[in-house]
């Protein structure tokens, strides 16, 4: 058995600082669930310069008793760069807004507090409690029901959801100049799972002559109101999907298992080839890269693997298991572009 003699002094509290860190950890998210709850981004954003720390708590409305906590809550924000700090008059410490609480900033087009909302959101996070016991039995879900059950059951939970997803959709419209290429030249296309329609929305007002279809099931659709270039119908996508020159899944595969992906993309496939010889499947979706990406963008697709892994029994996947599925559904050439961030936009070619 390892003895702490065989390490250094200076090693162990090396290792005693980093394990204090992890399980200290839950106090970022928790941190930034506060300020989007205060509304601290759009109060900043608001007062259209740095804030002093007695500006800010009085633009909160809060016991000056509090001002020391607010202090050290916006301190730690500060330090992992959610806000910044910066010196004004007389060399006065101010808050001012960084590129991460610039998506948190109300009324944006990529505001991101509802997806703040949603993993904060102690239903979710008293899940991840469970790992060891789940992890222990044959229980597929941490879920008692399946995830998707659990959100129909619950239409608070679902708003939520939905409000989440609705957000991170606007992102694809920062992209949407580094990816024409994808579009150009299509007339038509399935956004599968595509929801209330956000993502399509955005396509179809970047290439008017292309009609989107938001293809969902018959009760997320319902009721939304068709345009001249966008349509909303409902189905299953292990049954069929509507015929188009393309068919979009963002954010789908990661939900499903390996066996239900192929059958996701053997019918997108016949959609696509009913329709013409040369359409194509586009997926946008994590590809794990550990040797190329940086730490922190690793650290965010594993997040999201145990997470895929827990609520769907699914997980993130790496170019290799990428490919092993887009094999098996009978594809025989693919392209990966890595302009979504920490996901990336895969062309899978008929």
């Amino acid at each position: 058995m390892a003895s702490t003699n065989e390490y250094k002094a200076s090693e162990l509290f090396q290792a005693q600082a980093n394990l204090y860190n992890q399980i200290f950890s839950f106090m970022r998210p928790m941190s930034i669930k506060w300020a989007v709850e205060l509304g601290i981004p759009d109060i900043i954003h608001n007062h259209g310069q740095p804030i002093t720390l007695p500006e800010l708590v009085a633009a909160l409305r809060i016991p000056e008793s509090k001002a020391t906590c607010v202090h050290s809550i916006m301190r730690l924000l500060a330090h992992n760069k959610i806000f910044t700090i910066v010196n004004i008059d007389d060399n006065k410490e101010a808050y001012a807004l960084a590129p991460t609480s610039k998506l948190l900033v109300k009324g944006t087009n990529h505001c991101l507090s509802s997806m703040v909302h949603l993993i904060t959101d102690p239903n979710i996070v008293d899940l991840y409690y469970q790992l060891s016991e789940w992890t222990s039995n044959e229980k597929l879900t941490i879920h008692e029901t399946t995830f998707w059950d659990y959100y129909h059951q619950n239409p608070n939970h679902l708003k939520s959801f939905n409000e989440a997803m609705e957000s991170d959709s606007h992102m694809v419209r920062l992209a949407i100049n580094d990816c024409k290429f994808v579009f150009d030249g299509l007339t038509s296309l399935v956004d599968v799972g595509g929801g209330t329609g956000n993502t399509a929305k955005i396509i179809s007002e970047a290439f008017p002559m292309l009609k989107c279809i938001v293809f969902d099931l018959p009760k997320v659709v319902e009721g939304l109101t068709d345009n001249n270039h966008l349509s909303f119908v409902g189905g299953n996508m292990f049954e069929s999907i509507p015929q188009a020159d393309a068919i979009l899944l963002k954010w789908i595969l990661h939900d499903w298992n390996d066996d239900d992906c192929v059958k996701i993309l053997k019918i997108s496939k016949e959609a696509v080839l009913k329709k013409n010889k040369g359409g194509k499947v586009i997926i946008i979706d994590i590809v794990i890269n550990k040797e190329q990406d940086e730490h922190e963008v690793t650290e965010v697709k594993l997040f999201f693997d145990i997470s895929m892994m827990a609520s769907h029994n699914a997980r993130e996947r790496d170019e290799k298991t990428w490919n092993k599925i887009i094999t098996e559904a009978g594809f025989t050439c693919y392209k990966i572009f890595p302009i979504f961030g920490f996901r990336s936009l895969i062309e899978l070619y008929v």
